[in-house]
């Protein structure tokens, strides 16, 4: 491999992220293939590749790029399995109103083009009274009407999978401690599935303030979506979840779990009670699936806040 190669070799966050399961043959030869892929799009995009953004994402690399005619993009290769479409469906739905736009994409090659933000400037680099407030500007914007013929899983199907996984998780010797939260969670994603009161949203599915990052022709852009179709609380409930830490290690974290669950669903007209059990829900989710992934200490952090609520 060639030492131009060698500058578009995997981030070690990826790398680990991924060769966390040795059966995955197939994420194993991707990450070794990774910089001949990127030189193969370049070449036939007529991309000029920079650098690797670091340290990246779990799923997929992102390549800072110029384009033939001089201007900035962003190639974001996916990892085996993963569906570019369903992200290029959204950038495209939403065309660029709060978030990145597509420029060029190859589905079946994991390829996109992106419009290049600014990697290193999220919303996490804000104070956070002000990241906020950006954070559910922005949101709003991404909540629209999705096409009648649109490709995206509802939020009751995704979430039921989410669950099945959860309670063969939480049937382990490991979970005993948890049980009480767990079921809970169980619950309150029963109930909120079966009727949300309102007419379903495109989502962004893992917003969050490090996925809305700083750009030239808006101040900040949603990027890397999962998107759903399903109520706004879902959406809204992983932002409760932003500095977590910080948050937990705070007096009265109690009390301020609260009042931020509410400030958010009073900021973008939320049911309260309903943004309280999706951030329950998805805390308690991610918790279990962390500790199972051998995350010990993200997933207790997670497992706290959601026993706060």
């Amino acid at each position: 491999m060639s030492n131009a190669d060698d500058r578009f070799a995997p981030p070690e966050r990826l790398v680990r992220a991924l060769g966390s399961e040795p059966a995955d043959e197939a994420a194993r030869e991707w990450l070794a293939s990774l910089p001949e892929r990127v030189r193969d799009v370049a070449e036939r995009w007529e991309l000029t590749p920079e650098r690797v953004h670091q340290p990246g994402g779990r799923s997929s690399v992102v390549v800072l790029v110029h384009g033939a005619d001089g201007t900035g993009a962003v190639l974001k290769l996916e990892k085996p399995g993963g569906d570019v479409t369903l992200e290029q469906a959204a950038l495209a739905h939403w065309n660029g109103l709060g978030a990145a736009r597509v420029l060029r994409a190859e589905p079946e090659a994991g390829a996109l083009l992106l419009e290049r933000l600014r990697p290193g400037v999220s919303l996490r680099s804000l104070a956070e009274q002000k990241a906020v407030l950006e954070a559910t500007a922005t949101l709003q914007r991404l909540w629209v009407r999705p096409a009648e013929d649109h490709p995206f899983t509802t939020v009751a199907d995704h979430t039921a999978r989410l669950a099945d996984a959860l309670r063969m998780r939480s049937g382990e010797p490991w979970a005993a401690d948890v049980r009480a939260v767990v079921d809970e969670a169980l619950e309150l994603r029963d109930a909120l599935t079966a009727d949300s009161g309102e007419a379903p949203s495109l989502l962004h599915g893992d917003y969050q303030q490090g996925k809305v990052l700083a750009g030239d022709r808006a101040p900040w852009l949603a990027v890397g979506p999962r998107p759903l179709v399903g109520e706004r609380a879902y959406d809204l409930a992983w932002l409760a979840l932003d500095r977590v830490d910080t948050l937990m290690a705070s007096p009265g974290a109690a009390a301020i779990t609260r009042r931020r669950v509410a400030k958010l669903a009073d900021a973008l007209d939320v049911d309260n009670d309903r943004l309280r059990g999706w951030v329950l829900f998805r805390a308690a989710e991610a918790g279990v699936r962390e500790l199972a992934d051998g995350a010990r200490a993200r997933g207790e952090l997670l497992l706290e806040f959601a026993g706060l609520l």
